[in-house]
């Protein structure tokens, strides 16, 4: 079974190809030097090359506030790209993961976690680009593809909130951190596993959308709290401010806790707390960028 990972050189594209590699598996990654997922003629080349069986597409414009000003890039990267994928896979028989974002929701549920069924409601450029791309991927394949909902990621490999807080509690004797806003922490290796996992699946169950997030929430205060903690710091070091305090161009979702309800009807355990991948991550991060500026 061959392996394609576009987005290859990203946090996530890394994460996967390693994962899928420690696995024994036949994969290719692509980085978008390599292929451009906008590009039809690209795209052919790349599945005439390598054949690809699975597809799991990394690739993405993530850069949330430029896409406010930007958004006929991000939909060409986020919405046009998926939709080129998919057609390739269709063409030639193969299953596609597709990664999207919790960027789909409103963030307004407040209470309850967003369960995979929930209806879309973006708030953002980037989101309605994620979303786009979603809405092509299953309209294109239905019963070969899943897209993959993830959230908050930090990694070993790449920029993340993570590894900044890890650079200011090194630097700095305090740090105000946003307490109003309220997500799931997500190591990007785990989510690698968990695509590795689903590939190779089949069957009614295996489509659609599933959420991997860490399991768990937390505000981002408490995510700097923990990676303190994490670092033998004291944590009373992060205090709490809001998110007036930094306003951005494109709106952070107040609530984007996401359920895990589909992963029991493909035989998986929902995802592991996000506490536990933290202590799990923050030594081999620590180890990889020490000394590295954000």
């Amino acid at each position: 079974m061959r392996w394609l990972v576009t987005g290859a050189g990203g946090m996530l594209g890394r994460d996967t190809v390693a994962a899928l590699t420690r696995r024994g598996a036949d994969v290719t990654g692509l980085a978008r030097t390599a292929l451009d997922v906008t590009d039809p003629d690209a795209i052919e080349r790349a599945f005439t090359e390598h054949r690809p069986d699975i597809v799991v597409n990394c690739a993405a414009y993530t850069a949330v506030d430029a896409a406010e000003t930007d958004e006929a890039r991000a939909l060409a990267v986020n919405g046009d790209g998926p939709r080129l994928l998919a057609r390739a896979c269709a063409a030639s028989g193969a299953r596609l993961l597709h990664v999207s974002t919790d960027y789909v929701f409103d963030g307004d549920a407040r209470t309850s976690p967003y369960p995979e069924d929930h209806p879309p409601a973006p708030r953002t450029a980037y989101g309605r680009t994620k979303l786009a791309g979603e809405r092509a991927v299953l309209g294109e394949l239905p019963e070969h593809a899943a897209v993959v909902r993830t959230a908050w990621l930090y990694g070993v490999h790449g920029p993340s909130f993570v590894r900044t807080m890890m650079a200011l509690e090194a630097s700095r004797d305090t740090v105000d951190v946003v307490d109003d806003q309220r997500g799931q922490p997500t190591w990007s290796a785990d989510v690698a596993e968990r695509l590795a996992d689903l590939g190779p699946l089949t069957g009614p169950a295996a489509h659609g959308v599933f959420h991997a997030t860490g399991a768990g929430e937390a505000t981002w205060y408490e995510l700097a709290r923990e990676v303190f903690r994490g670092l033998g710091a004291d944590p009373d070091r992060v205090r709490p401010t809001t998110s007036a305090a930094y306003p951005r161009p494109a709106p952070r979702p107040a609530y984007s806790v996401l359920a895990h309800g589909r992963w029991a009807a493909v035989g998986l355990p929902e995802p592991r707390d996000w506490r536990a991948a933290l202590h799990e991550a923050l030594p081999q991060i620590r180890k990889e960028h020490q000394g590295v500026p954000t």
